[in-house]
């Protein structure tokens, strides 16, 4: 064989979302791209901010011997002096440049402290439903992932969360606001969360750190609050990125971000900037750097994911869908009204509906939407909503 036997498996369990959108290019070949309701792949569409679009011309125009070059592998000082200060004001804790490293997106910072912290058989626990590619990024520095299954309103259960805890578990990875589900945690849930894990990391002697996936968190609807986990839990860990609240996921830009409250955090710092180099990333986008600390304070137009939200959970709900409302992402997470939720997917695709099962997030009877897409392939995707609808429950 070619390739090495555990990437061979891996393929063959890889993201489900991959698959459907790899599926929706066929679909679209076949019966035109316009007549394929791909609800498929988070793929931000909407305009970037100004801010971001004016900054990037101006940086992209200079010129100079090393504006493209390397710098520090940590990042341009100056970007993540910029970003201190807005988590300083976010959390109230006195970071520094010094906490920030500029990292390839989410998925590069996730990366990255995993491999800092994680001896071979540390365990990282993750709550259902999440993104699956945390199974590869755990895996992929010998740690063993732990399943916690979400109650009912898909939001952490802290009994099974404290059941799964054992004094081999080095992190708990969170995910708000949460995809796939939309849930947003609120001041109430966190403190609890920071309170459990002050209980566990006391019990076994060693600190188990809280990693924070937060690349949605501008991403809350009217009557919807982000809270920082750094408040609630000192042990507490950022990865996120710009790809979201910009519209720029192919740049892969972001950062990581550890608590200056963190015992031994210049350790965690020094390991993270050191194997930001080592895995191959060496230092996150130089041109990207230079512009996103122009637009901090910036996102996209938010109101336009709300409607598309509201427009496809009031057609499901009247349909006879449940769901739960999302208060962020541009995700709908509702229930399969099949107890197959792969078979009913498979369903959806005879009426050129792409989504995406929620097996594939470890939560099986569910399914995604991703409302990347205009308002006009929300409305005329109903009508296949409400066929495969009736077919399954008839």
């Amino acid at each position: 064989m070619p390739i090495s036997k555990k990437i061979s498996e891996s393929l063959t369990r890889s993201s489900w979302i991959r698959k459907m959108f790899e599926t929706g290019i066929v679909l679209k070949q076949k019966y035109g791209e316009e007549n394929v309701y791909d609800f498929s792949l988070g793929n931000p569409d909407l305009k970037s901010p100004d801010e971001f679009s004016k900054a990037l011309i101006r940086e992209a125009s200079k010129v100079g011997d090393t504006l493209h070059g390397y710098m520090p592998n940590a990042g341009y000082p100056e970007t993540r002096r910029c970003i201190a200060e807005m988590l300083a004001q976010e959390s109230g804790l006195p970071f520094s440049e010094e906490h920030v490293i500029m990292t390839c997106g989410a998925a590069g910072a996730l990366n990255v402290i995993l491999k800092s912290i994680l001896d071979p058989g540390d365990e990282v626990v993750v709550i259902a439903p999440y993104f699956a590619e945390y199974n590869f990024y755990i895996d992929n520095h010998q740690g063993v992932r732990v399943i916690s299954q979400s109650s009912d309103d898909l939001l952490p259960d802290l009994v099974d969360l404290a059941q799964k805890i054992t004094s081999r578990t080095k992190a708990v990875i969170i995910n708000t606001p949460n995809n796939p589900s939309g849930r947003v945690y609120s001041e109430k849930l966190l403190k609890e969360l920071g309170a459990l894990l002050r209980d566990k990391s006391s019990e076994f002697r060693h600190p188990v750190y809280l990693l924070a996936d937060e690349p949605y968190k501008k991403i809350i609807f009217t009557g919807g609050e982000y809270h920082s986990p750094l408040r609630y839990y000192r042990h507490t860990i950022l990865a996120t990125s710009f790809s979201k609240d910009l519209s720029i996921a192919g740049e892969r830009i972001g950062y990581l971000a550890v608590s200056p409250l963190i015992e031994d955090a210049d350790a965690i710092i020094n390991a993270a900037t050191f194997c930001n180099r080592i895995l191959g990333y060496i230092n996150a986008p130089a041109l990207m750097q230079r512009v996103v600390k122009h637009a901090l304070d910036a996102e996209v137009d938010v109101a336009v994911y709300q409607q598309r939200r509201d427009l496809m959970c009031d057609g499901l709900t009247a349909i006879g869908y449940e769901l739960i409302k999302p208060e962020g992402t541009f995700y709908v997470f509702p229930k399969s009204p099949a107890s197959d939720d792969v078979a009913f997917v498979q369903a959806l695709q005879k009426h050129l509906i792409l989504t995406t099962p929620g097996s594939g997030f470890q939560c099986p009877g569910y399914f995604r939407i991703a409302l990347c897409v205009p308002e006009e392939t929300i409305i005329k995707s109903l009508a296949g909503f409400e066929q495969t609808y009736r077919e399954m429950v008839n």
